[in-house]
Order: C-alpha cells, then sequence, then structure tokens
C-alpha cells in the first residue's frame, strides 16, 4: 500500500471511529432474559469466550421474536482494521435488521483492532475463535447451521472472504463490503460458495482497479471472477444498470446455484452502501447493502 493511501487510510478510520461512536440510540435494545429461556439474552449483550487460551470479545444481538427451540439464521459481521465491534452495528445497522427479520447477528473483535486473513499462527487463530464462537453460539441459542453467513468492511470483509476460503464446511455464504481481499488467489473451498460483494469506483483505501502488489490488492472484478470459476459459474458475468450509479456483475449458471454478485457503485468510498453514520460524501445511497445482503443470504442456505 503507498504511502498516500495510508494516509488516506488512517483519514478513513478516524471517519468511522468518528461517526460510529455514536450512541447506539434504539439499535440496540437493552439485554433482557427471554421468560421461557433463562439463558437467552434479547437484544445486544457485550460477551467473552475463551479460543486457544486467549480471552475474545464480541456482540451478540438475539433479535426480540427469537424463541428458544426454533432454529434461526446466524450472521458474522466483521469490522474493519482499527474499528470494533460495537462500531461495526452502529456502522451496518444490521441489529436493528435482525430484529425485523429474526435473525441473530454476531460481531467479534480482532486482536488489535485486526483480522489476519492470512496464513500463519494469526491467521488460524482467528478461525480457530470463529468455530469457537460458533459452536458456543450454537451450544447455547438455537442456531440453524445450515444458514451461517459472514459479512464484514474493509479488514473484516477480507476477513469474510476468508471463512468462505477455508470454512465452506460451516459458512453458507459470504457478502464483503470494500473487501481488503489479501492472499486472495489462495482460496480453496471445498464446495462453491455463493458471494456478493459492494465496492465504490471512488474507493481510495482499497483501489477498485487494484493495486501493488496484486496478490494483497486485486483489481475488484478480477477477485469476483475468481469466485465465479471456482463456482463452475458462466465465463462472462451478465452486466446490468438498474439505477443510476449502481451496475451489477452477475456470474449464474453455478454449481450448487452458488452465484456471484458484484455490486459496483459510483460516488462512493470506503464505507457502507446505505450507512448513515459515515459522510454522504463517500456514502452511496443508491443500495443498502445491509437488506440487499440479506435478501442474498435467504436465498442461499447451505445446499
Amino acid at each position: 500500500m503507498s504511502s498516500h493511501r495510508r494516509v488516506l487510510f488512517v483519514i478513513t478510520v478516524l471517519i468511522i471511529i468518528t461517526a460510529c461512536n455514536r450512541p447506539l440510540r434504539s439499535r440496540s435494545t437493552p439485554p433482557t432474559t427471554q421468560q421461557n429461556s433463562p439463558s437467552a439474552k434479547i437484544g445486544t449483550s457485550e460477551e467473552t469466550i475463551s479460543s486457544g487460551g486467549v480471552t475474545r470479545h464480541y456482540l451478540l444481538h438475539i433479535p426480540s421474536s427469537y424463541q428458544q427451540g426454533n432454529a434461526i439464521p446466524l450472521i458474522l459481521n466483521f469490522h474493519g482494521y482499527g474499528s470494533n465491534s460495537k462500531q461495526e452495528e452502529n456502522l451496518t445497522d444490521m441489529s436493528a435488521k435482525a430484529d425485523r427479520e429474526n435473525f441473530t447477528v454476531v460481531y467479534p473483535d480482532g486482536l488489535d483492532h485486526a483480522w489476519h486473513d492470512g496464513s500463519g499462527a494469526e491467521g488460524d487463530a482467528d478461525k480457530q475463535f470463529i468455530h469457537d464462537l460458533v459452536a458456543n453460539l450454537e451450544s447455547q441459542y438455537s442456531i440453524d447451521p445450515e444458514r451461517i453467513y459472514a459479512t464484514g468492511i474493509s479488514n473484516g470483509g477480507g476477513m469474510a472472504n476468508r471463512l468462505g476460503c477455508d470454512m465452506a464446511d460451516l459458512i453458507a455464504a459470504i457478502a464483503p463490503d470494500s473487501g481488503a481481499y489479501n492472499f486472495w488467489q489462495n482460496c480453496n473451498p471445498s464446495r462453491p460458495v455463493p458471494v456478493l460483494a459492494f465496492h465504490g469506483l471512488d474507493d481510495n483505501i482499497v483501489p477498485y482497479d487494484g493495486g501493488t502488489p496484486k496478490a494483497m490488492e486485486p483489481p475488484i472484478e478480477e477477485w469476483a471472477a475468481s469466485w465465479g470459476m471456482r463456482n463452475v459459474c458462466s465465463s462472462t458475468p451478465e452486466v446490468t444498470t438498474p439505477t443510476d450509479g449502481v451496475t451489477i456483475h452477475t456470474w449464474s449458471g453455478c454449481k450448487d446455484h452458488a452465484d456471484v454478485i458484484l455490486y459496483t457503485l459510483a460516488n462512493h468510498g470506503h464505507s457502507w452502501p446505505g450507512s448513515t453514520v459515515m459522510p454522504k460524501s463517500i456514502t452511496s445511497q443508491a443500495v443498502n447493502a445491509t437488506d440487499v445482503m440479506w435478501d442474498f443470504f435467504k436465498a442461499h442456505p447451505m445446499p
């Protein structure tokens, strides 16, 4: 990453921290204990788990309509570099969506506010944390094992991508936003994985056209096409423009219906589409990423 982009990255992180540190207001209801299940806390609660001998932190949101015994989907939502779980909840407004649609969402925290999506001990530790976290949640709550999904922004988007590559036995589909897809060519999922992605043409942190080295900063359309190849999709995507500023690349005809869809957004930078807490100058309101990805997830359970 060039020095110019490092400066822009730091500025963007500060913007995200400032915007997302606003009070969570009604989006995160205080946790209460459900009457028919003493262990179920409704709303957002701060939790910890031990993984690999290290205490790991996460936010958990249980929807208001949750009932023990009725299995519901789980979405893993990963924050970006320098951010945290509380900011990610506020940025994406996904807890409010969970209440409306009846799914559980968990916001894990990376050590030192970062995710390690490459090989090596740190990457293995982060993946083990996710394995342990999901197993822990499944032991306490009614989670549908066929409907566990991953999303995230920037470095967190890269982590969602890594789970698609390395944990396809657990993750049904992924939907990264503004993803930093480090080591993107090192990806050998055990089955075709449905992929939905969002990326802005004006992203100065993770450039749409890629950077140097390519192994760390791929051109986004080439990254999406690589998923199309893995999923045995049509070699050429269908390109549509449903509204001004939105271009959709769709690789269809995929094995196991593992579609690959890329939303390319004009007038959009390193931000979450549809977010109300990020600066308007870098945030497209032409689509709401949280709404679109939930529709995608619903259509793509584990085959």
